[in-house]
């Protein structure tokens, strides 16, 4: 025992000070291309395992690239065998939004002879739209960061996860995360939450668990999607057993994506929801010459 107390005593405060101090390295983030080095071969898309990174043609016959992040389980694969170093690992984990379309990059080149540019891909036809209640539905968020800013009760429904984001929710209550000192705890019951936190692709035996739940929590009411499967369906879309992403089924107010995403980018998903911290993932229009480049990035504080 007093062994135990003397190391406790040198190891000293381990919690964690963020999100009031960055944490630049906390995990393994986004990929990030350089358009002016990709020459869309398709070795990258060939490797995804995921199938996050697509390889086409527009109609107007230009190339075009596209990376889902709601599907990245960041592996890695596409930037070690990327033939030109296009793609890199980094370090980027806040990536929560609260809309579907801002977790895709795309890049499209006019020919491959012309220079690249980072544009805005359409990709309706892969994501599912979100059910929100258009103007009425923004309302109501506005409503319910008022009422809840400080204080988020949350209960948390694996709709048909494999587990892996589920320990790292876990991991927000040990003592290094502790994300009650935030004023966020966990709930047994929907009716005492005011937030619901869905990991996992929508299995059809529990669609009806995750309606079940979500009318029995009180309003306001939140959901927040947790993981590739939750944002997007993940490895299982279109798997006969699997509804897809949680926006298939309820309303989405924050995406937040990885494979799982690490703690830290749980709390910064979480701290969006509540409206104490702003998305980093936002769309830049920019021009240059003829060729308008239009960047999604992670913006640097």
């Amino acid at each position: 025992m007093l062994n135990i107390l003397r190391t406790s005593l040198q190891t000293g405060r381990v919690t964690t000070a963020y999100p009031e101090k960055p944490e630049d390295r906390a995990c393994r983030g986004r990929p990030s291309i350089d358009p002016e080095r990709c020459d869309c071969t398709g070795a990258c898309a060939s490797v995804c395992p995921s199938e996050a990174i697509t390889l086409g043609q527009t109609a107007q016959h230009a190339w075009r690239w596209q990376l889902d992040l709601a599907r990245c389980v960041y592996c890695g694969l596409c930037a070690e065998v990327c033939p030109n170093g296009a793609l890199i690992m980094t370090n980027e984990f806040e990536l929560a939004t609260r809309t579907r379309d801002d977790l895709i990059v795309g890049v499209t080149h006019a020919d491959r002879g012309q220079r690249a540019t980072l544009a805005v891909v359409d990709n309706s036809a892969r994501s599912p739209q979100s059910r929100g209640g258009g103007n009425a539905g923004s309302r109501l968020s506005d409503r319910i960061r008022r009422l809840l800013k400080r204080s988020l009760h949350i209960r948390h429904l694996a709709g048909g996860s494999e587990n892996s984001c589920d320990w790292e929710i876990t991991a927000l209550l040990n003592p290094v995360y502790d994300v009650q000192r935030l004023g966020i705890d966990f709930v047994a019951s929907p009716r005492h939450a005011d937030l619901l936190l869905v990991t996992g692709a929508i299995t059809r035996h529990l669609e009806s668990a995750l309606h079940a739940t979500h009318e029995a929590m009180p309003e306001p009411r939140l959901v927040v999607a947790v993981g590739d499967e939750a944002c997007s369906g993940g490895i299982l879309q279109g798997s006969y057993a699997v509804a897809g992403g949680v926006d298939r089924c309820l309303p989405v107010d924050v995406y937040i994506p990885g494979d799982p995403p690490c703690p830290q980018a749980l709390i910064h998903g979480l701290l969006i929801a509540l409206d104490r911290l702003e998305p980093k993932m936002r769309r830049i229009e920019l021009t240059k010459g003829i060729l308008a480049k239009v960047k999604i990035e992670a913006q640097k504080d």
